[in-house]
């Protein structure tokens, strides 16, 4: 009997052991994304539905909502003044996406507190989360999305190059979004984990 009670002692042990570790591990995952958050912009361009042409054109788009911010973005250094650039400017932005949206109407917002899934791109990737974010809906918004990063440009360019010319990202930044760190694969997951656990909790 006392046997049994240590075994299933020791068990308890080493399950409040492995959830204060967990908990440990996801605060400090979560504070790496919520520090990077706080120094970008994301893109989140919402096509009007699945279709083959209107996906089409949610990729004209993005692209002439890229062209048309990145000149007010050139000498911006911070993700606030970013944000109160582009809130300046997005009756323009959306009349750029809208000159190639055939016809369909395209709106813009900046948003905060947006969700991002994780995503991999050529040179870079990024760890879920929640970010500010500029979102462009064409029509009534129903089909895919297209995430990026509008500001800083790391859609348009050199990840390291970007990130040498704006600043303010730290070399453990870099090497987290460009994989050179050694088991980022392991942080985006337990940050992916983290942040679907605390989503259910919203």
């Amino acid at each position: 009997m006392r046997q049994e009670k240590s075994k299933l002692y020791r068990w308890e042990l080493a399950l409040l052991l492995g959830v204060g570790v967990a908990l440990l591990m996801g605060t400090w995952t979560a504070g790496q994304q919520r520090a990077l958050a706080g120094q970008l912009v994301r893109l989140h361009v919402v096509g009007a539905s699945d279709s083959e042409e209107d996906q089409a054109v949610k990729l004209r788009v993005r692209d002439a909502v890229l062209a048309e911010a990145q000149p007010w973005l050139e000498g911006v250094c911070s993700r606030e003044e970013a944000e109160a650039v582009l809130g300046q400017h997005l009756t323009e932005l959306a009349q750029a996406g809208a000159e190639v949206s055939s016809g369909a109407k395209v709106t813009a917002a900046i948003e905060n507190d947006v969700w991002f899934p994780t995503k991999e791109y050529t040179d870079f990737s990024l760890p879920a989360g929640r970010y500010t974010a500029l979102r462009i809906f064409i029509g009534e918004g129903e089909g895919r999305n297209w995430w990026c990063v509008v500001f800083p440009p790391l859609c348009l360019g050199s990840v390291s190059e970007v990130t040498q010319e704006v600043g303010g990202f730290s070399s453990e930044q870099i090497e987290l979004i460009t994989g050179e760190s050694e088991g980022y694969v392991v942080k985006f997951r337990l940050m992916e984990l983290w942040g679907q656990l605390t989503e259910m909790f919203r």
